[in-house]
């Protein structure tokens, strides 16, 4: 199809479209006109053997024949070229429809009902009979109907190929989510952010270029299907331009649980006569104790224990997974790293990790070669997502995120991450970064990681679309391509600087341990000192374990509970007594010795205490001092402050190995881990904190291992301001100029 006829037959059913105005607004032209595309399409494949399937069914059911083995038989006669199974029993067309006009409506939906099970699923997802019935109401039903079934538009194969209606079916789709840029984010990828990331998957990759190949294509949050079609597209062409590899056999694979993408998803696949029964409709991540529906959803993982060669996603950005929450935790409490998601959890506010989690454990085996070169081991995968920024660095050492990192990274899966321009989405206009992940690097990109500063590599839209006011030219991605292929350290791209095009560095490599780093806990010692005076006594109404004395709890006996509290009020005036002998002038700096004359008071006045009632006395009377001497636990060591504690971050020792010895709980070999990380840690200590607060020691107990990418720091370069006296220049020209304006006022 020239691109002229593609251009022509999207602007005809666009001023269609805009026959809807006034009982439908723009953003919702796309819940009529995208299922009536398809159902004028599949109108006129059908078109040819109408009759013939009217007549095989008729005879077929007289012979008792119903079920699987009619539907096979109908399909092979509707469309003998096709490969999926489509035909219509009922006796309608759009020629019979407009034939009828006062009952178009309902002629229209027992048209509809006479497809075969999975074109029928796709309208029922759609659920287009409630827009049926709109249409027909608003007086628009008839019209947009007889719009279709003008000869300026043909849609028949004759005219347009399967292959080719499927990509002008994908444009339709495009223009009408960004029609509805509001919520289109929600569900669509920027169509240029999908060409990268297909290009930035296949970059390297020499087995999908071979003729005759088969590999498989996976997306979990499959959406509108355009990240499976532009990948597929790539590979095999679309009826106009030949792609990479058009003898390559391709397989998509995916799941989606907005039923309305799901539609048009299949209706693409459909469209272009490719399976559909490897799409799911259903949640990738699974709910537990989800309610029965008769509408095929399934509330669980469509594809188990299967593994891709390819895979890319788009999971929604900061989105809560808390419909998935009690099935992910019992996966991950249950199953650990034989499930989905060993690693850890990411926090219940935003659940994009859990599907690059649920990715990797769609990996094939790593590939693996023995000394005659002869590959032992599996095929490998890769990954291309796209997250915000949060996933870079968002969770403190040991936590959800970090651990979630740390695994990847240091299995050496992470291969790179590419940072796209801002303003490039429609329903946000944040920063967004592609992760390529794979399990079969090539030997000279292992133990690295690649980050690429595509910041700077747009141009602005004629039109913005919502949020979405950049995009990438084709020239944006090649140069993007290039630096992922040609993979060098502070290679350049040209970037407008200062409104001209200058060389910046837009591409580092990093070695794996340079993402990990140590969080170390620096103690300093506890320094008191202790006065009784009237002050500080009266600080003991606020110990718990003091007041408490006066407490009882025998409330089913008033007298024995009046008792008890009675006993308990003289307990606390005679402790207030025996701590009033001590001379409340003296500020003692020393616990030892102060504890001791509290000891020898309590004694003297014929007491007994519990500890927790010395310890609230000891906190009562006491307050920090730096001038007091270190106060020392039962062993003699010195006590740590809890208030002066402060934690520093320590990056991995260079020659580390990895992955490190230290278990995803914290706990697990963390002897192990100080074996090797200890005198690194004191090393950096006396460095870099002894000089300046030279009593500090580090609790190595409390010593945690955290992974973050800190893209932006490491493509920050510093802009030295502007010198003194060229500021207070043009502050002297803005204040003249400020004068001159009042006086003309005045």
């Amino acid at each position: 199809m020239q691109n002229t006829q593609h251009q022509n037959i999207v602007g005809f059913i666009w001023n269609i479209a805009n026959k809807l105005r006034g009982p439908y607004r723009p953003p919702q032209y796309r819940r009529v006109m995208l299922p009536l595309i398809v159902l004028r399409r599949f109108d006129l494949v059908l078109a040819k053997n109408k009759q013939k399937v009217l007549d095989e069914k008729q005879r077929l059911e007289d012979k008792k024949i119903t079920g699987l083995a009619l539907q096979k038989a109908l399909s092979r006669i509707a469309a003998k070229d096709r490969k999926q199974e489509l035909f219509n029993t009922s006796g309608f067309t759009f020629e019979k429809l407009l034939g009828d006009a006062p009952n178009i409506a309902g002629n229209l939906i027992a048209y509809i009902q006479g497809f075969s099970p999975r074109a029928r699923d796709i309208f029922d997802k759609f659920e287009f009979e409630a827009e049926i019935a709109k249409l027909d109401e608003a007086n628009r039903l008839f019209l947009i109907i007889k719009e279709f079934f003008s000869g300026e538009i043909n849609l028949s194969p004759e005219a347009i190929s399967n292959l080719q209606m499927g990509y002008l079916f994908e444009e339709l789709v495009r223009k009408f989510n960004e029609q509805a840029n509001e919520e289109a984010g929600d569900h669509f990828t920027p169509r240029e952010v999908i060409r990268l990331m297909v290009q930035l998957l296949f970059t390297g990759e020499k087995d999908v270029y071979e003729k005759g190949i088969y590999r498989s294509v996976y997306d979990p949050t499959a959406g509108t299907g355009g990240m499976l079609s532009e990948a597929e597209k790539f590979i095999c062409g679309d009826g106009v331009v030949s792609g990479m590899n058009p003898d390559a056999n391709i397989e998509l694979f995916g799941q989606e649980y907005n039923p309305e993408s799901y539609a048009i998803c299949c209706s693409d696949l459909l469209i272009k006569d490719e399976p559909i029964d490897n799409l799911i409709y259903g949640d990738t991540l699974g709910v537990k104790d989800a309610k029965n529906k008769t509408n095929g959803f399934l509330p669980y993982d469509g594809h188990p224990n299967k593994q891709f060669h390819y895979m890319l996603a788009n999971p929604p950005f900061g989105v809560e997974w808390k419909p998935e929450e009690d099935f992910v935790r019992e996966e991950y409490k249950d199953q650990g790293f034989s499930g989905r998601f060993g690693a850890g959890l990411p926090r219940i506010n935003d659940g994009s990790l859990l599907f690059l989690q649920h990715m990797i454990s769609k990996m094939h085996k790593p590939p693996m070669l023995d000394d005659s070169g002869n590959n032992t081991g599996g095929d490998g995968s890769k990954i291309a997502i796209v997250f915000n920024g949060s996933p870079l660095f968002t969770g403190d050492a040991g936590s959800g995120e970090s651990n979630i990192r740390r695994w990847i990274i240091e299995n050496d899966w992470l291969d790179a991450v590419v940072a796209l321009p801002d303003q490039m989405f429609y329903n946000t206009g944040i920063y967004t970064y592609i992760w390529i992940v794979t399990n079969k690097k090539p030997e000279h990109r292992r133990g690295k990681v690649q980050l690429i500063d595509g910041t700077r590599h747009f141009k602005k839209m004629d039109k913005s679309l919502g949020n979405k006011r950049n995009e990438l030219s084709d020239e944006h991605i090649k140069a993007l391509v290039r630096l992922y292929g040609e993979y060098y350290h502070d290679a350049t791209s040209d970037v407008p600087m200062n409104g001209t095009l200058e060389p910046r560095v837009c591409s580092k490599l990093f070695k794996n341990q340079d993402f990990g780093y140590l969080k170390i806990t620096v103690e300093r010692p506890l320094r008191l000192n202790f006065q009784v005076g009237v002050e500080r006594i009266l600080r003991l109404n606020d110990q718990s374990a003091f007041t408490n004395l006066a407490n009882s709890k025998k409330r089913k006996d008033d007298a024995a509970y009046q008792a008890e509290i009675t006993q308990g009020k003289v307990m606390q005036m005679e402790v207030i007594a025996a701590l009033a002998t001590l001379d409340r002038d003296i500020v003692y700096r020393n616990r030892t010795e102060f504890e001791q004359l509290v000891d020898d008071a309590i004694k003297q006045a014929g007491l007994k205490i519990a500890a927790p009632v010395k310890k609230a006395i000891l906190a009562a009377l006491s307050e920090r001092d730096p001038e007091a001497a270190i106060c020392l636990d039962a062993k003699g060591k010195p006590e740590p402050d809890a208030e002066l504690r402060d934690t520093e971050i320590v990056a991995l020792p260079e020659d580390i190995s990895l992955p490190l010895p230290l278990a995803y709980d914290g706990e697990t070999g963390h002897d192990k881990l100080l074996i090797l990380v200890k005198g690194h840690c004191e090393d950096y200590l006396q460095v870099e904190v002894l000089p300046h607060v030279p009593d500090t020691w580090i609790d190595h107990s409390k010593t945690k291992v955290g992974y973050e990418i800190p893209l932006n720091r490491h493509f920050y370069v510093y802009q030295p301001p502007r010198p003194l006296d060229v500021i207070a220049c043009e502050i002297s020209q803005l204040e003249k100029d400020i004068m001159a304006m009042l006086s003309e006022v005045v």
